[in-house]
């Protein structure tokens, strides 16, 4: 995939390790990525709907988002996404450590794009972040979205 601009990331963590972890592997992929990162789920909704302070970023492209987050759930956090009609279009791959059956249907049923249990191993989680960029970023066609 060719783009003129760096492929935009929303990366919704509150796991300062994950984040280093997520970042360090996009570096080492081919693609121009810029990775904003949000600590809770409000912080998230701020950014996605623009509030003070994010008045000026961009809509990003794709959304990384945990579910167990401080402040607001993960789970409220894809279910606003999924309802607003400005941002259900993006696309949002669930990286959690819950493999709990009710988690993953209850996120499908939310309409998330991708449901990925989170490896603990280093290793591993390095091998997910790349077969999210091969797929999500290399592969697949994102939006455009018109700021």
């Amino acid at each position: 995939m060719k783009k003129s601009r760096p492929v935009n990331i929303l990366l919704i963590e509150d796991n300062p390790g994950d984040v280093r972890l997520a970042q360090e592997a996009f570096k080492e992929g081919s693609i121009d990525v810029k990775i904003d990162v949000a600590m809770d789920g409000l912080e998230a909704t701020r950014y996605l709907h623009k509030t003070p302070p994010y008045q000026s970023v961009l809509t990003p492209d794709l959304i990384l988002l945990d579910l167990n987050l401080p402040k607001k759930d993960g789970r409220e956090v894809l279910k606003e996404i999924k309802e607003d009609a400005q941002l259900r279009c993006i696309p949002v791959v669930i990286l959690t450590t819950s493999n709990a059956e009710q988690d993953i249907l209850n996120s499908y049923n939310l309409h998330v794009n991708c449901y990925i249990n989170k490896p603990v191993d280093f290793d591993r989680f390095f091998e997910i972040i790349q077969v999210i960029e091969d797929f999500w970023i290399k592969t697949a066609i994102l939006p455009t979205m018109m700021e």
